[in-house]
């Protein structure tokens, strides 16, 4: 019984031997002498990390030459030979030919011709043979010289690998560009293809049918201004040449036991990806276009793209320009694109620059660049020239180079954190307008430095008022501030605990401070309006948001409520009352500074139809309960017994959690600590007037 089955054995054995050629591996070479066929597997030599073979993809039965990893589970092919000519069967042998090249043979057919070749020009034919680096390259080469005579990253498919040119050899002609398979499981030459532009100021394109789909964009220096994700990390270089000779781009790995490749797959998508060894599969860690704003042209010509509002149309004029079609724009269609605002003059009429941070730069394809010049420079050689619509620099790291516009502009978008500045020619009336109102914000460096002189002032403020109260205090000198007054009460309370006579300890806020945080008092500031006067919102040079409540120039009342007030909520500390930072006094302008409350007063919430529903029993109890202890700690908690005498829904505010906070204290009253009436010669509370 053992005897037959050890016969049964081998014979199954010789039977597999065969119809399945086994796959063995082989030195890392091709020669005349040595070609390898199907079943074969070149190994690059080193680490091992590449294989050499023939393969056939998933649901298919055709075979090819392709370049894999070797030491990944997931057959992941980086390269192929005969992506269009593919074998029908397992006859194929590659080997190097009698005139030198690597060529690829199908045995079945006989047929004198080649299926692939590497089709250079070769003057002499000995000692050459073919190599499967590390790298993933696979190169044909003289063995005497290593003189490299073809490689296959001269000639890529769909993936790039590390140290693997994108790019144009200006003098050979030869350009290296992606081209995605047809279909996951067919490597034929796609439709889809990633490519250097050389024309004008050289950018980085995605094709679909030769028309572009995605500007990458020109480079800044340390990314590709349409990719603001690629900033210097711990795992890739980045060389980007950029000279007579040649225009191309090159990714390393600092560490190579990392593998990482980026693909453009049929559907137009481009992904960077690396194998996670533990986990088994590839990780994408950066893929596009992924944004409406991605798409060329996008908003048509002299348009800015932003997708980070929205609430908004993406797509807006460029200073100094208007909607081509205002009904299409309207309905938000933004191919038209925008065109000049008409009647204005932009040559020599007293025309400037206006600043658009944080953009992918127009198309530079067309654009003329001085690589020589500084901004400054660059500034007054485009303002020279009425043609010149916009100018930037060439090197976004450095500021050097300058590149201008004399035309239309095309494919502007803006990025939420980088990204590069724009300066766009505008009229004296659009320059004057924007010199009020800039276009975008500060940006990185603008936030940087505006930062860094506030902490300056702030230390230098610091030392100064440390130096005053030192030597104001060992005069002897109680300080005296230029706005100071002295505060008085109408009534007789006999107040021993409260020296009225002294005066407020509150900070004062200078005048122009204010109305730098309020944007000069404007209406779109305005909270609202009182019987004494306007409430602004105001943003202080900090970041605090603060309330400034204003009293009118012209009221006659106000001024005792004012006085009132300072001294009252300024001795007041609870969490239901409003919190008062400062007041300020100047000339006929009296101001009190208070906290910013976001959800405005009560009587918004109880009177809105639309915000009433956030008031569920639970939250109304809860700020009954808020507005009692407010309530009772002023008539019974604190130092000073005081009557508020004008408690209304419109006098208690809403913090973002909706926690109410008692304001509004002119018309309150100190009672000394065992008083229970008092009169009073004056009638306060709301106004309201009768209407017949």
């Amino acid at each position: 019984m053992k005897f037959f089955s050890a016969i049964e054995f081998l014979s199954s054995f010789l039977v597999l031997m065969f119809f399945y050629p086994f796959c063995h591996s082989l030195d890392n070479t091709i020669t005349i002498n040595h070609p390898i066929r199907d079943g074969d597997v070149l190994v690059s030599n080193g680490l091992g990390n590449f294989a050499l073979g023939f393969f056939s993809p998933r649901n298919s039965t055709n075979r090819y030459v392709g370049i894999w990893y070797n030491k990944i589970s997931e057959q992941t092919v980086v390269w192929v030979a005969n992506r269009d000519t593919p074998l029908n069967d397992t006859s194929g042998v590659l080997k190097i030919s009698n005139n030198g090249n690597l060529v690829l043979h199908d045995n079945s057919t006989r047929s004198l011709n080649p299926v692939w070749s590497s089709n250079v020009s070769i003057e002499s034919t000995n000692n050459i043979s073919a190599k499967l680096l590390d790298t993933g390259n696979l190169v044909l080469i003289q063995t005497n010289n290593n003189n490299i005579l073809w490689q296959s990253f001269d000639y890529p498919g769909n993936t790039m690998l590390p140290f693997m040119k994108l790019g144009l050899n200006r003098k050979t002609g030869l350009d290296r560009f992606l081209v995605s398979w047809k279909s996951p499981n067919d490597p034929g030459t796609g439709n889809m293809t990633y490519k250097i532009d050389p024309t004008g100021f050289p950018q980085l394109f995605l094709y679909k049918d030769k028309i572009p789909l995605w500007r990458v964009g020109s480079w800044t220096g340390q990314r590709w201004s349409g990719v603001p994700e690629m900033t210097p990390n711990f795992i890739f270089t980045v060389n980007y040449v950029n000279n007579e000779s040649e225009v191309s781009i090159m990714y390393g790995v600092k560490d190579p036991s990392v593998f990482s490749r980026m693909v453009l797959d049929e559907s137009g998508h481009v992904a960077r990806s690396t194998w996670q060894a533990h986990e088994h599969r590839w990780f994408q860690i950066w893929d596009a276009p992924k944004e409406e704003c991605d798409n060329f042209r996008r908003c048509g010509s002299n348009a800015n793209c932003d997708p980070y509002h929205a609430d908004k149309f993406e797509c807006e004029c460029l200073p100094g320009f208007e909607p081509k079609f205002e009904r299409e724009w309207f309905l938000r269609d933004g191919s038209g694109g925008c065109v000049r605002k008409s009647n204005v003059s932009t040559c020599r009429s007293g025309e400037g620059f206006v600043e658009v941070t944080r953009v992918k730069v127009p198309d530079t394809s067309k654009a003329r660049v001085a690589a020589t010049i500084g901004m400054r420079e660059c500034k007054e050689r485009c303002l020279r020239d009425c043609s010149c619509v916009a100018y930037t620099s060439a090197n976004e790291s450095s500021g050097s180079g300058c590149v201008t516009w004399h035309g239309n502009m095309e494919d502007t978008r803006t990025y939420m954190q980088v990204g590069q500045s724009l300066f766009v020619r505008v009229d004296k009336l659009e320059l004057a307008k924007y010199a009020k109102h800039p276009y975008g914000s500060l940006g990185k460096k603008g936030m940087v430095a505006v930062l860094t002189a506030a902490i300056f002032l702030f230390l230098l403020l610091a030392i100064t008022f440390v130096y005053w109260f030192v030597k104001t205090r060992r005069q002897g000198i109680r300080r005296d501030r230029k706005y100071s007054f002295r505060l008085t009460f109408d009534d007789s309370t006999d107040l021993q605990e409260f020296d009225t006579t002294k005066n407020s300890d509150l900070p004062f806020f200078e005048l122009s401070s204010i109305a730098a945080a309020t944007d000069n008092f404007s209406d779109a500031n305005k909270l609202g309006q009182g019987g004494f006067g306007s409430v602004y919102k105001g943003l202080l040079i900090n970041g605090m948001e603060i309330a400034v409540k204003r009293l009118s120039k012209y009221s006659g009342q106000g001024i005792e409520e004012f006085k009132n007030e300072v001294v009252l909520i300024s001795k007041l500390q609870h969490r239901n009352l409003v919190r008062i930072l400062g007041c300020c006094i100047q000339g006929e302008e009296k101001m009190l500074i208070y906290e910013y409350l976001p959800n405005k007063s009560l009587d918004s919430l109880i009177f809105d139809e639309s915000k009433r529903s956030q008031l569920d029993w639970k939250k109304r109890f809860d700020i009954i309960c808020g507005v009692a202890r407010g309530m009772l700690y002023l008539h019974q908690d604190s130092r000073l017994r005081i009557i508020h005498r004008d408690l209304k829904a419109s006098n208690v505010l809403m913090d973002s959690s909706l926690n109410p906070k008692i304001a509004d204290f002119g018309m309150a009253r100190i009672f000394g600590g065992d008083q229970i009436a008092a009169n009073t010669n004056r009638v306060v509370g709301t106004y309201f007037v009768l209407l017949c």
